[in-house]
């Protein structure tokens, strides 16, 4: 009985001992996320309400002066990023100028969603302990975190000696091309940074936070093959060979079995094959002609291909460069990859320190450490442009579900927990002395 009631005394204390492990300024934080849980949840309720879709110029730009409008009176500089020279409305940008002698940090989201202004889905709806609307959590949660986490810092007096960048881009669900134009000044903002901040969203297992260190890559590829058309009945002969469908099929059936590795994933999207077969503008409708009787002269493919690493991504795309060479007899075929892509953020002992860093928090906050995510469960994001240059912590925002989907929620509690787990992270990482400019990336 006697160790029944000190276990309970134990268990009791929990909380108290945590929240002991705070400094003061820490448990100001804490304690000013917790009064404004429903002012962050009026403003979540404001940004889904606003229509932002990557191809809806207006709204996205409409986030943005949303965002300004927090963002100013915390001491930022914020100027907007027209991109009319990618084809996108563009991007948000805000300076917090500290002492300078903290590590430098920058913070990643956007503005963009997936739900264009004629998507039956619309609206912020809230539902208990959880909301649902356009971009709830992919990524207007997140940047509601954000500031939620900076918000808090300002009250507590951490925000002022920090040096803060951040990156709100217009278009991550569908970046403008050139890339190099659109991911400008996000890679140069990268540069600048000791540490980069992914705001997308949380992930969890099983009901548990989880830890993100690195995202796969993401690009697209295309195969075109050709043969001899004529009668089906000279198919497979010496002057025919095996016409254009039959080469495709054997490109894809030996991507299959050949290309299979640990971190990669190959898919087939769409393919096309006849006598005739083409792709509309965008690449993602084709048509195609052909009779039963016809060797088929054409045959397209589209995939896409991701990665864990620059090395894997060129040895791989090698190995499909000489898959497609072999060639049946009477074809040839051609592959063709998008120099649009996604690049990836590997695995590094940087950015598992970051997460170390991140589970200290945890503890003194008397939440449960965070395990490492398999990077297979995570998909392409902006933090990667940078991840060549500096070390980076994936998955700050809000925990939800149905991204990209008609019903995409987000669990309203998460906008508390991660504000809190981002104000103590960055208010502590400003007070770390910062290392030779350039060195970051090398040290990992």
């Amino acid at each position: 009985m006697k160790t029944f009631l000190l276990a309970l005394l134990a268990a009791a204390l929990l909380p108290a001992a945590a929240e002991a492990k705070l400094s003061a300024a820490e448990q100001k934080m804490v304690q000013t996320v917790e009064r404004e849980t429903e002012r962050n949840i009026a403003l979540l309720e404001r940004l889904v309400n606003q229509n932002s879709g990557t191809l809806n110029f207006p709204g996205v730009e409409a986030v943005g002066r949303m965002m300004r409008a927090e963002l100013e009176p915390l001491g930022f500089e914020v100027r907007w990023v027209p991109m009319a020279e990618a084809n996108r409305a563009g991007h948000l940008i805000a300076t917090h100028k500290g002492s300078g002698r903290g590590k430098r940090m920058l913070l990643i989201g956007h503005l963009d969603t997936v739900f264009e202004p004629d998507s039956p889905f619309q609206g912020f709806k809230r539902e208990g302990a959880r909301a649902i609307g356009p971009g709830v959590d992919d990524n207007k949660g997140g940047i509601v975190v954000m500031l939620a986490a900076l918000r808090a810092m300002h009250a507590a007096g951490t925000l002022k000696d920090a040096d803060i960048e951040i990156v709100l881009t217009g278009d991550e669900e569908d970046a403008g091309t050139p890339i190099a134009i659109s991911r400008r000044d996000l890679v140069a903002a990268g540069k600048r940074a000791d540490v980069a901040l992914d705001f997308e969203g949380l992930a969890q297992e099983d009901g548990k936070d989880m830890g993100s260190i690195s995202r796969r890559s993401s690009g697209d590829w295309e195969i075109r093959a050709t043969g001899k058309t004529g009668h089906s009945s000279r198919v497979f002969s010496e002057n025919f060979g095996y016409g254009a469908v039959y080469e495709l099929a054997r490109i894809i059936s030996a991507f299959r079995t050949e290309l299979p590795e640990q971190n990669l994933t190959f898919n087939v999207g769409l393919i096309a094959g006849g006598a005739t077969a083409t792709l509309d503008e965008a690449r993602i409708r084709a048509s195609a002609t052909g009779k039963n009787n016809i060797i088929p002269e054409i045959a397209i493919a589209r995939g896409d291909i991701r990665t864990l690493s620059p090395e894997q991504e060129e040895r791989v795309k090698a190995k499909m460069r000489e898959i497609v060479a072999r060639h049946l007899p009477g074809t040839s075929a051609e592959i063709s990859f998008d120099p649009a892509g996604y690049p990836s953020m590997p695995p590094t002992p940087g950015n598992k320190a970051l997460l170390d860093r991140l589970n200290v928090v945890n503890r003194d906050l008397g939440l449960a450490e965070m395990p490492l995510l398999d990077p297979l469960k995570r998909g392409a994001g902006d933090i990667s442009f940078v991840a060549g240059d500096v070390d980076g912590l994936i998955g700050l925002g809000t925990a939800g579900g149905g991204a990209h989907a008609a019903g995409e929620f987000v669990h309203l509690d998460s906008i508390d927990r991660q504000a809190k787990r981002a104000a103590i992270l960055m208010s502590r990482l400003a007070r770390e002395k910062r290392v030779r400019a350039g060195t970051s990336a090398a040290s990992r």
